[in-house]
């Protein structure tokens, strides 16, 4: 078929291997293309109402139940943005603790994501089943890096999935030091798992296609921001505290998308691990910049698919940042804190990153403790524009040379290749739309 006689539509409904419903289409005719959406087509989940009546100590817990996989980002940017209202400061211990127990998440979703989402269509496998049997030493060594990193969150925060410990001023149980030793080991023990998911990455094919756009993180001065630091962007080289987010994501709708979209300096940005490699690439531990040199990547990077690189680096990353606050608890030990505290009024402002990008919440207290206000921004409500932007521009570069099977194949990688969690992203209170 030549260039011009490319005439179809294509209407991915809905796009697998993602969490949450979303579809792609596209139209071309005669070769050229007339229309690209992202459409998000998911339905709203009140969150935010939820909260509203309930005490300070309750919002971390109930809003943790947003996300089955970002639990923990969820639990750790409410507990910080509370714990602002309220004027309550943490240990070092406490800060300590969260920032292992958020590795912890970042290890169990980058490797699900990395081996269980991406990785088939690498391979040109549907899923990861066919993979049981094609390649079952990966697909065992998936599941061991994943059973350690589900291990390690369970001790900090005494359950795999919504954690239980962490709360307001500290934790409930502290970890229970002889489990954190025995993961630890374990950890060690993973590395040669480690460096063999770096050789399959590096024989991945990853396309070729690039489209600058600003990257927005959180940076740190000192140290690879993944739990506290101001809301930077590449755009500017600068930052913003956090209690000014929505300085930056500035959100609207538009009518194919049940959430809401974010843009800052440009159009669009992107959050997620390529965005954090790109700006923070300097304070990655040394290991994992040896692997982002092993892998190709080199900073600025404005190739989408690469996220999953990134992601990889950030594996690595955690994995030795992680062995190293290890040690810390485990030469200095822990101990019991006051996490006792009685309800005020106020507002107050929090951000972590999880492994989809920068996670932004926002809650208000009345007079009785009660809370009275509340939003929460999560990466995909703030990549969705960035994607729509991406397949915009390489729809057209794509479609003289792919067969509509291939272009079709290489949005769905685009889309995955930001790991979008849909549902959490579908959080307005008021929906308007335009037709």
């Amino acid at each position: 078929m030549t260039n011009n006689a490319k005439t179809y539509t294509i209407d991915v409904h809905h796009v697998t291997r993602v969490e949450g419903h979303g579809n792609i289409r596209i139209n071309t005719r005669d070769g050229v293309v007339e229309d690209v959406k992202l459409c998000i087509v998911e339905a709203n989940r009140f969150f935010e109402s939820f909260t509203r009546g309930m005490t300070p100590h309750e919002i971390p817990w109930v809003v943790g139940r947003i996300c089955g996989i970002c639990c923990v980002g969820h639990q750790l940017s409410a507990t910080k943005a509370v714990e602002d209202a309220q004027g309550i400061a943490v240990s070092p211990q406490t800060v300590l603790l969260r920032k292992m127990l958020n590795e912890s998440q970042f290890l169990q979703s980058h490797v699900l994501h990395v081996y269980f989402l991406a990785v088939p269509d690498f391979v040109g496998a549907p899923s990861v089943i066919p993979l049981i049997k094609t390649h079952p030493e990966v697909v065992k060594r998936a599941l061991r890096l994943k059973k350690l990193a589900n291990d390690y969150t369970e001790v900090m925060g005494g359950r795999t999935i919504h954690p239980m410990s962490n709360t307001l001023k500290g934790w409930r149980r502290l970890p229970d030091l002889e489990r954190l030793e025995q993961v630890r080991n374990r950890l060690v023990a993973a590395v040669p798992d480690l460096l063999e998911t770096v050789g399959i990455v590096k024989t991945l094919k990853i396309p070729g296609y690039e489209r600058e756009t600003e990257f927005v993180s959180l940076k740190h001065p000192d140290e690879y921001a993944l739990y506290e630091g101001d809301v930077f962007s590449s755009d500017t080289q600068s930052g913003v505290p956090v209690r000014d987010y929505r300085s930056v994501t500035n959100e609207f709708t538009v009518a194919h998308s049940t959430t809401k979209w974010s843009r800052w300096h440009r159009d669009a940005y992107a959050v997620g691990a390529l965005a954090r490699v790109n700006n923070n690439f300097d304070q990655l531990h040394p290991e994992a910049k040896s692997v982002a040199e092993t892998l190709g990547l080199k900073t600025p990077c404005y190739n989408p698919y690469m996220n999953n690189v990134a992601q990889v680096v950030e594996i690595v990353h955690c994995a030795y940042n992680s062995l190293a606050m290890m040690e810390t608890v485990l030469n200095g030990g822990l101990r019991e804190e006051d996490i006792g505290h009685t309800p005020k009024a106020g507002r107050g402002f929090g951000a972590v990153e999880v492994p989809r990008g920068i996670l932004f919440h926002e809650y208000a207290f009345d007079e009785a403790g009660r809370c009275c206000d509340a939003n929460a921004i999560i990466p995909t409500s703030q990549n969705v524009n960035n994607i729509e932007q991406d397949m915009k521009a390489f729809v057209p570069l794509m479609l003289p040379e792919m067969s509509q099977e291939t272009l079709t194949l290489h949005m769905e990688m685009l889309l995955r290749a930001y790991d979008p969690c849909i549902s959490c992203s579908v959080h307005m209170l008021n929906v308007e739309f335009v037709d």
